[in-house]
């Protein structure tokens, strides 16, 4: 089938909206897109209206099982209106509006190439820093990868603009560069892959092309990629409004594609989680990004179990010492190293414990 995602809802059903394909929901309206309030969806012309909370959208377990045996799923509305604008104000330090750029193409040969638009974490503004530790994109991991000891591997904030490079790719798995092996189909070692949507993405701005599972379990996991062009006709393309967050599984085949009209731009944000101490898997070293500009502000502000994901010192660790506690605290000014001090209670050490499902 060729189709697009839709953020769905059954009538009476408790859970909160989920991805569903064309004929469980109509699409979303533009209230969603522009004003962030709420929206109705008609599911057997009944409408449904729902509202955002303040900071960001639960996913439901709904959309997880989805990712779990579709291989994808897409939620629109998981960044809140405010927060969404915060990160595109900051997108705007690094990258050339749209407008700016098409004025004159020619002032930015850096973007010329197709993984030219990529930018690592940590961000000169908080507000593009954060997005990859909100608290609901946690839970989701957790409860998708049935584990409280996570760690972020891999994150990367990713521009394209129409015509600056031809962006199409064969249909490929991304674990080739996520794992020394292969997935392991069972279920187990898991890695939770996902695009926060930054932009409005159509058919138009070279959206994520992707295969269901149950198109794909029978070809082989070698090799990595497919010849161009096939499966074609079993695309489902990620489309969706800014704020959206895409999911997907490292053994699912997809790729991106091309952009159909000129004048346009994509943004996006890719956050990659996994649970902790698998070494056979993982993509980026933080402490080889510790010297970046805004990785001081992003340590600053960070609670205890946000710094964890990073791999740092949890507290009760024997790493902290009256030393490593005064020089880190010299190297990041501001810092509150109180949850690691020997004495600190319980209640505001914040790391979770190694293993069992997020309430």
């Amino acid at each position: 089938m060729n189709g697009r995602l839709h953020l769905g809802r059954r009538r009476n059903d408790a859970d909160a909206p989920v991805l569903s394909r064309p004929g469980r929901a109509t699409e979303l309206g533009v209230g969603l897109r522009s004003e962030g309030l709420g929206v109705a969806i008609g599911v057997d012309d009944a409408p449904t209206v729902v509202r955002l909370r303040a900071s960001a959208m639960r996913v439901s377990d709904r959309a997880l099982d989805e990712v779990r045996t579709q291989g994808f799923t897409l939620v629109e509305g998981f960044l809140d209106p405010d927060t969404l604008k915060a990160a595109q104000d900051a997108m705007w330090r690094l990258y050339p509006r749209p407008a700016a750029y098409f004025a004159d193409p020619s002032k930015y040969p850096q973007l010329s190439t197709k993984l030219a638009g990529i930018r690592y974490w940590p961000y000169i503004d908080w507000a593009l820093s954060r997005l990859p530790v909100l608290p609901e994109l946690i839970d989701a991991a957790e409860r998708f990868l049935d584990t409280k000891d996570l760690e972020i591997y891999k994150i990367e904030l990713w521009a394209k603009y129409s015509g600056a490079v031809d962006y199409e790719q064969p249909h490929h798995r991304d674990y080739g560069n996520h794992t020394l092996v292969v997935p392991s189909l069972d279920g187990r070692h898991r890695q939770m892959t996902t695009f926060i949507l930054l932009s409005d993405v159509s058919e138009h701005d070279a959206p994520t092309k992707l295969i269901p599972l149950d198109k794909s379990l029978e070809i082989p996991l070698v090799p990595l990629e497919l010849p161009m062009g096939a499966l074609f006709e079993h695309e489902t393309a990620a489309t969706g409004p800014a704020g959206s967050l895409l999911i997907y599984r490292t053994d699912v085949l997809h790729r991106a594609s091309d952009f159909t009209s000129p004048g346009r731009g994509r943004f996006a944000l890719l956050v990659d989680l996994q649970q902790r101490g698998w070494r056979w898997q993982g993509k980026m070293s933080w402490a080889h990004h510790a010297r970046q500009p805004g990785m001081t502000e992003a340590m600053v502000r960070m609670t205890p179990r946000q710094r964890d994901l990073f791999g740092w010192p949890p507290p009760g660790s024997d790493y902290w010492t009256d030393q490593t506690l005064r020089d880190v605290a010299a190297r990041y000014p501001g810092i509150d190293l109180t949850p690691y001090m020997p004495d600190a209670p319980e209640s505001i050490r914040g790391r979770p414990q190694d293993n069992g499902v997020a309430p």
